[in-house]
């Protein structure tokens, strides 16, 4: 699930799309931004931004796209999980194989 900010998804979207509409009439992509972001009331760093995210999703750009930068949380989040799992595991089997052999771990 995308995370929702101060701005709706519809603004960004058409904001993006001025930029890269409007961005041969500046003499630089930056401009562009600055003047679009100006129009809209937000920061150009933030305009920049979901720029940037708009040509990587759309392969203009090198980088991860959204959904593999997604699936890529998924993934850590599960493999740190299956981590706490093994060490709860481990430290039940020690405590099993301890009780079982009579023995206290040193």
């Amino acid at each position: 699930m995308a995370k929702q900010g101060r701005y709706p998804q519809e603004l960004r979207e058409r904001a993006v799309r001025m930029v890269q509409e409007h961005r041969s009439e500046y003499t630089s992509g930056w401009q562009a931004t600055q003047s679009i972001a100006g129009k809209f009331g937000m920061h150009p760093v933030t305009l920049h931004e979901w720029v940037k995210r708009a040509e990587i999703d759309a392969g203009h750009r090198a980088g991860l796209t959204t959904s593999e930068r997604e699936r890529l949380k998924q993934l850590e989040r599960e493999n740190k999980e299956l981590r706490r799992a093994n060490e709860i595991l481990k430290s039940a089997s020690v405590f099993f194989a301890t009780e079982l052999d009579g023995r206290r771990p040193r």
